[in-house]
Parts: structure tokens; sequence; C-alpha cells
């Protein structure tokens, strides 16, 4: 692939899409940001601010970015579509791929949870769907802040399936780094399991680097760790190593008291202080989260293996109360969380 002459298109232009698409433009790919009008408008207005961990601060200028809400005006000039909608809607944007895109455009999934891109390849039979990673958390601007910022809060090497030459090289630029795996099954359910937090940030309202730092909250994230072990390896699945521990450890380095694990965990708290959860930033703003893509996924392999998941259940019962209840996040105590429950 000659980097000059594709295309990409950002199939979902939040957080992660207006990251994702920021350092691509910034590094001269050519890209078109698919975007809600909300971001539309936004992004014409004053442009997109894309900063990170390392302290790199770069805007575009709105002339300088292609951005449109209508999927009839994007998807047909795309070469490669990276899919960076929230689970709940990956059908509908296979629908809209299936509809307006070229036979031969390649699809990546960069989205969380384990089977986004069996969806997609579900509904697109034809094309080549790749499934992928992304490790690291984005924040976005709150709403009227501008231009629109999009900040990459931890770190981490984007992961795509192997198989599509040239494809890694296109993608990766400065600040969006990325590399081929031959078993993106194994990263993903590796990946699930760090994810099992993203709801337990969203609970407590708390930054990521603060929750992960209270082992009260640690006990919680590895008592569901826990669950999602036994149902994994019931299930015959192997996760891939995370923050390069093996998964089996992770829970035993979860529960460590709170100065040892400060000093064994540098790695998994490499994080900005201002990052949280984007089911956190769901809460905020009112929207479906990805809890069934995340602890449901847990749950409904633990159905299928006959495995226990109590506390992987109450996880979800919460958050699903807080989408209900439209108030952002409900700002718990961990006691609250497992209440009548033992961790």
């Amino acid at each position: 692939m000659a980097s000059g002459e594709e295309t990409i298109v950002i199939a979902g232009a939040g957080s992660i899409g207006c990251y994702a698409g920021g350092c691509l433009a910034l590094a001269g790919r050519s890209v078109i940001l698919l975007a809600r009008p909300r971001v539309e408008a936004a992004l014409r207005q004053e442009g997109l601010r894309v900063t990170d961990l390392e302290g790199r601060d770069r805007t575009i200028k709105p002339d300088a970015l292609v951005v449109t809400a209508d999927p009839a005006a994007a998807l047909p000039k795309a070469d490669t579509i990276l899919v960076t909608v929230k689970s709940g809607v990956t059908q509908e944007m296979a629908a809209l791929i299936a509809a307006h895109a070229r036979p031969d455009a390649v699809v990546v999934s960069l989205q969380n949870g384990v089977d986004n891109a069996d969806r997609l390849r579900a509904m697109l039979p034809a094309r080549r769907v790749l499934a992928g990673m992304v490790p690291f958390n984005v924040v976005q601007s709150p709403d009227g802040e501008m231009p629109l910022r999009v900040h990459r809060a931890s770190d981490g090497t984007v992961m795509i399936e192997d198989g599509e030459g040239g494809l890694a090289a296109l993608l990766g630029v400065d600040g969006f780094a990325v590399e081929t795996h031959a078993d993106m099954k194994a990263v993903l359910w590796g990946k699930l399991l760090m994810n099992l937090n993203n709801a337990l940030v969203a609970l407590s309202g708390l930054p990521l680097a603060d929750e992960l730092a209270d082992r009260r909250w640690r006990l919680i994230l590895a008592g569901q760790i826990d669950e999602a072990l036994v149902a994994m390896k019931a299930s015959r699945i192997e996760p891939a190593r995370i923050a390069g521990l093996r998964p089996a450890l992770l829970p035993k380095v979860l529960r460590l008291p709170d100065w040892l694990f400060k000093l064994l965990a540098r790695r998994m708290l490499a994080i900005d202080p201002e990052a949280r959860s984007s089911m956190w930033d769901d809460l905020q703003r009112g929207r479906a989260t990805e809890i069934d893509d995340l602890q449901g996924a847990i749950q409904r392999l633990a159905e299928k293996a006959g495995t226990p998941a109590p506390l992987v259940v109450r996880i979800m019962t919460l958050v699903r109360k807080a989408e209900q209840e439209k108030r952002g996040s409900p700002g718990l105590a961990p006691g609250a969380v497992t209440a009548g429950m033992v961790v």
C-alpha cells in the first residue's frame, strides 16, 4: 500500500476515531472523518487539537480536515475503513459499509469487545475484515471547548490482524503506533480483562489513576478477572499478556497492598491524571454504554461454560441502573458496589 494514494475513512469519529484520524492526517495521510453532526460542526468551526501523554500538542485547522456526517459522501472513497463506533452500533455501521463502500475496501475494527470483527464479517461476507485492538485511553474535551481536543492519556501500540501487506505501515504514524499480530483472539480477550475496569471508573466517577491506586477498587477488578479467567479456561480461551503479565498473575498483582502495587505496576499506572473510561463518558453524556460487550461477554461465556460470575453480573446491574437514571456517574463507594458480596 502506498500511503500517498490510499484514502482512509474513520467510520465513527468520536474520541478514538478523532485521535486516530487526527494523527493520520497530521502525518500526511488522506483521511475522511465520518462523524456525528455535533462533532462535524465542531471540527468545521475550529478544527481538531490532538494531544498525548508524551507531550505532543498539535492542531489541525478546519480547512485541513475532511469531515462529513454523510456516509454516502465518505464511504465510497475509502480504500481502508477504520471502524471506531461503539459496539452497540456495529451492525448499523456494517449496513452503511455494505450500502456505500467499494467491495475492495479493507475494513478494520478498532473497537472494544471481542466479537465486533465477527459481526462485521457476518454482514460483509465478501469483504476483507480485520480485527484490531486499541490499548490506550483517549479523553475528549467537554462540550463547548474549542477546538475539540482528543487526548491520548495512556500508552500502547495498536494491534491489527496480520494478513494485509503494508497496512501497518500505512496506519502507523507519529503518536499512533501500529503492529500486526497473528493471534488477535488472544489479544482481544486479554484486553477485555482490563476493560472490566471501565465500569468501575464509570460507577465511581474517579479518574482512572486514582481508582487503580485504591486497593478496594482493585479487589473488585481482581474478583471480576478471576470469574473471567475461570470461564475462559473452561472455554479453552487463552488471553494474551496484559502489561507484560501473564493473565493468571493479574489478580494477584491487583490484590497487593497499595504501596507494593505502585512499586511493581508502574507500567499499568502510566496514565494521565485526567484519564477516565469511555463508559464514564457515556454515563455523563446520557448515552448507552458498552457494558453488554464487556461484562456482558464474560456473563455469556460463563453461562455457556457453566461457571459462576456473580460479581460481573452485579457490576452489569449497577451500570444498567445508572444508564436508566441518566444522571451521570452515580459516584459509588467500593462498599456500595459489593454490598452483601464477598470479594
